[in-house]
């Protein structure tokens, strides 16, 4: 496995080694103990699937109070994910990696705790999974405007389609501040 890093600390891209021939391919999508030589000890609770349309937007989600480490792959189609760090008190707060991960190329992202997350679809569709290091809680979602100007993401489908809740998210600026997760609470894993 190659194990990538990003301009924000904790935020991984993984390629798995693939092993391919006329009958097809195969690959370890996660190995608790490789991840863990990588510098990635985390626990997952939680796995999702989602089958989306091309343009559809994902996010930009987190978690507030049992905030969520991903680790996302593409297994049909192809999507852009991004990772926007919004930890108070972190040099990188508000900034953002994006990165082309396809059912082709079997990359996959680790987006720790403490960082929004979104995909959008640039595929005719795609299915993504994602593996959780905490289980979903209506209770504490936090979302973001996917266009929230001061975070600046170039995404590369102008005009998204979103659900009714992603539309409706406030601006980074006007989340309460009590909802934002602390460096110091959510240093980076690796």
């Amino acid at each position: 496995m190659n194990v990538q890093t990003t301009d924000l600390p904790g935020v991984l891209v993984l390629e798995p080694a693939v092993h391919q021939d006329d009958r097809g391919f195969f690959l370890e999508t996660y190995h608790a103990e490789k991840f863990a030589a990588a510098g990635l000890s985390v626990r997952f609770v939680q796995d999702n699937h989602s089958k989306s349309v091309h343009g559809t937007l994902r996010g930009l989600h987190a978690q507030w109070r049992k905030p969520q480490g991903k680790l996302v792959r593409c297994v049909a189609g192809a999507i852009w994910d991004v990772a926007v760090d919004i930890r108070t008190g972190s040099p990188t707060r508000g900034k953002w990696v994006g990165v082309d991960i396809t059912s082709d190329n079997f990359r996959q992202i680790y987006v720790p705790p403490g960082f929004l997350h979104a995909f959008v679809v640039t595929s005719e569709t795609a299915e993504v999974e994602y593996k959780c290091t905490d289980v979903y809680d209506p209770g504490f979602e936090l979302g973001v405007r996917w266009d929230d100007p001061a975070i600046g993401i170039k995404w590369p489908v102008p005009e998204p389609v979103l659900s009714g809740k992603d539309a409706a998210a406030p601006l980074l600026a006007d989340v309460d501040p009590a909802h934002l997760p602390d460096l110091a609470d959510w240093p980076s894993p690796t």
